[in-house]
């Protein structure tokens, strides 16, 4: 069950944190990935990684807010290897602050990246899922798409726009075989998360990392791997039955 073995996955922001460790069991699983990154470095040594544990990965740079650079990536995927049968929209940036704290350039700066990236990658890879038969698409939302968060408003916006992107993709494709769900966690401990305590909270990192954990009633944040699972559930074969979802991943946040 939930093999991949002989499939195309591209998974984008695949250079760290949760889009690192869905690359990583997409291709235990017997998928060649394609690792996006705007970190050449990044991506590199993910899919070196990959590599090391006899998997196949290959790794790209990609601006996935900037068009051509898009295009031509994902032109190059399906030159080598002809087919693309997994997307995973992955990579995305955050803001803290309410609407009165968002300048016009965080929200523009935003929307860029989770909104217009989103869409720019999933243009790119619906004609060649369309040309070959069917495909998948997940998106990585956030439970800011379903329920208010402090201090989130622009952040909540690009995941909501994330949201109805899913579910209109999945409407209009659903008679080609594209499949297209999300996925919407809660907080998760990835790099970004020690990231922003050091940066923000410099001497009360211990402090502010155990408050934040407190938020999910299950008591802890979820991990990267956790995330990775559902997502090969999502994008397996196993789910075929399943388009248009928001799949919340969040330690109780919102039966709580």
């Amino acid at each position: 069950m939930f093999q991949l073995t002989g499939q195309v996955a591209v998974v984008t922001g695949a250079g760290s944190g949760i889009g690192q460790a869905i690359a990583r069991l997409f291709a235990k699983q017997g998928a060649r990935v394609a690792v996006l990154d705007l970190d050449p470095n990044a991506a590199a040594a993910t899919a070196e990684s990959i590599r090391s544990a006899d998997g196949h990965a290959d790794p790209f740079t990609c601006d996935v807010a900037d068009a051509g650079h898009v295009a031509d990536v994902f032109a190059r995927i399906d030159a080598a290897r002809g087919r693309i049968d997994v997307l995973v929209n992955n990579a995305g940036i955050v803001h803290i602050g309410t609407v009165e704290q968002t300048s016009e350039a965080d929200l523009d700066r935003l929307y860029r990246v989770n909104v217009k990236g989103v869409f720019l990658c999933v243009r790119a890879a619906v004609p060649i899922m369309r040309r070959q038969g069917g495909g998948v698409i997940l998106n990585l939302a956030s439970i800011a798409s379903l329920i208010g968060l402090t201090d989130r408003f622009a952040y909540s916006m690009s995941k909501g726009a994330v949201l109805t992107m899913t579910r209109s993709i999945a409407v209009d494709y659903m008679k080609d075989n594209i499949r297209c769900n999300c996925v919407c966690p809660a907080r998760v401990h990835t790099p970004f998360v020690d990231q922003y305590l050091a940066q923000y909270y410099p001497g009360r990192e211990r402090e502010m990392f155990d408050k934040l954990s407190a938020y999910q009633p299950i008591g802890r944040m979820g991990t990267a791997e956790e995330v990775a699972v559902l997502a090969l559930y999502l994008c397996s074969s196993e789910a075929s039955f399943i388009t248009g979802q928001a799949y919340p991943i969040d330690g109780g946040v919102l039966v709580a």
